[in-house]
């Protein structure tokens, strides 16, 4: 394992933002079944999360631990909230009809989204000596209902397609080399891959309830706690079968 396998794979988990743009028009009409994917996918991320991460972490008795969780939750709260008020509270909006956001705002949101994924798939390859399929699994999918919303959002603010795969474009080229500083950090710094895999950890999970969950449960009803559920178990398949 190198370097050049965490860029690969921080691309690769990112890539599922092209399947969402190609998506984004024929689900345009279908917010029940995108929300029903995105409740998929934000089981596969808690049950990744929580499977790979956290004995990982080792929370018992590591208070280093607690409090990176911590310090990751409330840093992506205040950045999310910051990016809002710049105008990209959109960049999951399902069912974006409004030409308001920015789409500076949205990209910068998006990478507040993704960047602590791909730094987490950075750590967890170095310290695992080999690729998570769980964790990639549960990354890429939950991109796919993001590149959805992303896109309409974007769409709706007067970006063209090909904007928006530019945009795409810069944000995988991103979570690649976001991946890579994760497995350097992983590498080099004593006890620092605990830390800030789990300043990662408390950043997503907080993602998922501030966004992903609640854009899911008002699109797909109260069967995206099935599918959640559903996403979950898979995730723990998967991380058992490695």
């Amino acid at each position: 394992m190198s370097v050049w396998t965490a860029l690969f794979w921080g691309a690769f988990s990112s890539a599922a933002l092209y399947i969402g743009q190609w998506l984004a028009t024929p689900m345009q009409t279908r917010n029940h079944a995108t929300g029903l994917i995105m409740g998929f996918g934000a089981g596969t991320m808690i049950s990744a999360i929580a499977y790979e991460l956290i004995p990982t972490t080792n929370l018992e008795g590591s208070f280093g631990t607690f409090v990176a969780v911590l310090l990751g939750a409330f840093a992506y709260f205040i950045g999310d909230r910051i990016v809002d008020k710049g105008g990209g509270g959109d960049r999951q909006d399902i069912d974006a009809d409004q030409g308001e956001g920015s789409g500076a705002a949205m990209f910068v949101g998006a990478l507040l989204d993704g960047v602590p994924e791909a730094f987490i798939l950075g750590i967890t390859l170095k310290a695992g000596g080999g690729i998570s399929i769980a964790f990639v699994t549960a990354v890429f999918v939950s991109n796919i209902p993001q590149g959805i919303a992303g896109t309409t959002s974007l769409k709706a603010a007067g970006y063209t397609d090909r904007h928006v795969f530019r945009m795409w474009t810069g944000l995988l080229i991103a979570t690649a080399i976001t991946a890579a500083v994760g497995y350097i950090v992983a590498d080099k710094v004593a006890n620092g891959g605990l830390y800030a895999e789990g300043f990662a950890a408390g950043a997503v999970l907080t993602m998922l309830a501030d966004s992903m969950m609640p854009e899911a449960f008002e699109h797909g009803g109260k069967q995206v706690g099935l599918v959640t559920v559903v996403g979950y178990l898979v995730a723990a398949f998967l991380t058992f079968a490695d």
